[in-house]
């Protein structure tokens, strides 16, 4: 059987009405009533109806999980997969864990409903914002951002999702000043993106100490396959590796270009599960192995056609 990895959405990929046509089915629908259950508000009319607040932060993160757990237990309900690992894209490692059975849809919620009110309360009153820089190679970004924090900018690298195409995250009225600077380098484009927070920079190093305490209480040590780390780009399977790589995620850059070019020889293909193509998108210049994306019931086509051409 032909080996695959399952791929998670982070935040950024919401979209209201999302996870619509999975909540039109039977298991769409009671995932649904058990995150509301445990969450003690809405979810499908916050998915559905509540735009404004889809946006906030704390909602967002329960959000996107739910609906990436959703297309996760459809595929799984569909069709026999042999996953050799999964990963997720900053939130999406999450929904990783869930997939792997680390955590249980109720606490996957609670934990990342958590993780996004202590990321609001963090970065409250101070200013804080992300910007994507397209087409500067790494060292040279990085060296860039170094020299501006040596004159007291709040300037980090903080996702890098492919050749030449990185999110930094800092203070917002700092990342402003680089638009021009980053240009004059080289940059084809430096976009202040439409985010109050600061994610993967130490400007989240107040909440950490906070967050541990949930990922102890809700991580258990099971894991049917690993998880490839945001922070490290390397595997773990276990709660005592993944509690302290899952804290530092906050403050650290999220490797996701690295990650998938180190672990793509083990796989034939990805499986990216939850609302949008933005991660095929990604892999579609970062890998030669195909992505199939998830994003609802009718998506699984695609794939079941594939796979049945391979046993054929």
């Amino acid at each position: 059987m032909k080996k695959c990895a399952l791929i998670f959405p982070g935040q950024g990929s919401q979209a209201l009405g999302m996870g619509r046509l999975f909540y039109e089915e039977s298991l769409g629908k009671e995932m649904m009533e058990r995150a509301s259950e445990a969450l003690g508000f809405d979810m499908a009319k916050l998915v559905l109806e509540e735009a404004e607040r889809l946006d906030q932060t704390a909602y967002t993160q329960p959000a996107i999980l739910l609906v990436s757990a959703m297309a996760e237990q459809w595929v799984k309900s569909k069709l026999s997969l042999d996953v050799s690992w999964a990963m997720g894209h900053s939130l999406g490692e999450f929904s990783a864990l869930f997939s792997s059975g680390a955590l249980s849809l109720e606490d996957a919620l609670l934990l990342v409903h958590a993780r996004g009110k202590l990321m609001q309360r963090t970065c409250e009153g101070i200013d804080a914002g992300m910007m994507v820089v397209l087409g500067l190679e790494d060292a040279l970004l990085e060296g860039f951002c170094e020299e501006k924090r040596s004159k007291g900018f709040k300037v980090w690298t903080a996702n890098y999702n492919g050749e030449g195409q990185i999110v930094l995250a800092g203070k917002r009225s700092d990342l402003a000043e680089l638009e021009a600077p980053l240009k004059a380098l080289g940059a084809k484009r430096a976009l202040l993106l439409s985010m109050s927070v600061a994610s993967h920079c130490p400007l989240l190093e107040g909440m950490r100490e906070e967050f541990l305490t949930h990922l102890e209480s809700k991580l258990q040590d099971s894991f049917a396959y690993p998880i490839i780390s945001n922070v490290s780009a390397m595997p773990y399977s276990n709660k005592a590796e993944a509690i302290p790589l899952l804290a530092s995620q906050l403050i650290s850059p999220v490797l996701y270009k690295q990650a998938i070019k180190r672990h793509e020889e083990g796989v034939d293909f990805y499986v990216e599960c939850g609302h949008g193509s933005v991660l095929k998108g990604l892999n579609r210049r970062l890998s030669q192995k195909p992505t199939f994306s998830i994003e609802n019931p009718a998506g699984i086509k695609e794939l079941e056609l594939a796979l049945s051409k391979e046993e054929a």
